[in-house]
């Protein structure tokens, strides 16, 4: 009896300790709570309104009753028209769209003929869902009347798939999978940096010392951005000879968006760590910042298959941004002045993040 006494008296102080403890209650309840709305509302493999462009280049009658009927199949959503296919081929290098579609001018005269496509589709393979979506369109049942559609059944659209046409899955993984390695651990390693600082005692030295918040901050970032940087020099040597990943893109152009996404992360990461009390609670917090940045960020599915609402979300990630920039330079070669909106958002997250996790963050003990 009396080890059941003693064993119910730590269960009720555990229960109260996890009581007191916001951070961990908030992981119990609001872990599962966010991942069933992620993967029941945000997630979705049944890909819808992808950004698509048209070059209709005859203008009759019959090429806008196909547009009106490609955009009644919900799969596309024409957001631009453009004159030639070398201005689609420029949205989709610099990501403004993933399907293209070129309507020629003897447009009326390939519907009746059954041994040519009538319309081409430029697909942005480097994502081969996208790719599976473009090759469905080939199936659907387009309404042209009986003299218009003499094909014995055959498919009116071709589709011509760009930067990744043999659909291979590291090419498109990897270029993602680096903004989620440099995510992970550029935030664990700062979220923890000042929390240690002050869980070892260390903080008291510095409380002795005329730095200022912001170079203290700024000395804490720097050494992990050189770490950031031989990291990526990792995963590119590592991609590149085990998959074959290519870097068609300037690497210099990487490496200075991997440097904006870099100083992004450890900006956040010391944001978290002015708020955390312990290390574990700086780990805690991570995990609500990585687990939307795999699945909110285009890394796992396409970006604008998911709802309006999680598209918001997403654009506020760093790692959103940053897989554009990555699979435009490496897969598309796209300069980073084509990028530079992406570009620009890093910086200035970097900016904002830094600015009130040095703001927060005073030079005392508790």
């Amino acid at each position: 009896m009396k080890s059941l006494s003693r064993i119910t008296a730590i269960i009720k102080k555990e229960v109260r300790q996890l009581g007191r403890d916001r951070l961990t209650f908030g992981m119990v309840v609001g872990l599962p709570v966010i991942q069933m709305l992620l993967f029941g509302y945000a997630i979705n493999t049944d890909v819808r309104n992808l950004r698509t462009a048209i070059a209709n280049q005859v203008d009759t009658p019959l090429s806008r009753q196909f547009v009106a009927e490609l955009r009644q199949t919900q799969v596309v959503d024409i957001v631009e028209s453009v004159e030639t296919a070398l201005d689609l081929e420029d949205l989709l290098r610099r990501g403004k769209i993933s399907i293209g579609a070129i309507i020629p001018a003897d447009f009326d005269r390939r519907i009746s003929d059954p041994s040519r496509a009538a319309v081409q589709l430029l697909v942005d393979g480097s994502d081969p869902t996208i790719l599976g979506v473009a090759n469905q369109l080939r199936t659907m049942p387009f309404g042209f009347d009986a003299t218009a559609v003499a094909s014995g059944g055959r498919s009116i659209i071709e589709v011509r798939p760009y930067y990744n046409p043999e659909r291979r899955t590291p090419v498109n993984i990897i270029p993602g999978l680096m903004g989620v390695i440099l995510t992970m651990t550029m935030i664990l390693f700062t979220a923890v940096a000042i929390v240690r600082e002050r869980e070892r005692g260390n903080l008291e030295l510095l409380i002795n010392t005329p730095l200022s918040s912001a170079e203290l901050m700024i000395g804490k970032v720097i050494p992990y951005i050189i770490i950031g940087m031989l990291q990526l020099a990792l995963i590119l040597g590592v991609g590149r000879l085990l998959f074959d990943v290519p870097v068609r893109g300037s690497v210099v152009d990487l490496y200075l968006a991997a440097s904006a996404f870099v100083a992004a992360n450890l900006a956040l990461g010391l944001l978290i760590s002015t708020a955390a009390k312990t290390q574990f609670q700086a780990m805690q917090m991570m995990v609500f910042v990585l687990l939307p940045s795999i699945l909110l960020s285009g890394f796992m599915f396409p970006f604008d298959g998911m709802p309006k609402f999680a598209q918001y979300i997403g654009e506020i990630l760093p790692n959103t941004h940053f897989i554009r920039l990555t699979r435009g330079i490496m897969l598309r070669d796209a300069s980073l002045s084509e990028l530079t909106p992406d570009l620009a958002y890093l910086i200035a997250f970097t900016i904002v993040a830094m600015s009130v996790a040095a703001a927060r963050f005073t030079k005392r003990l508790d």
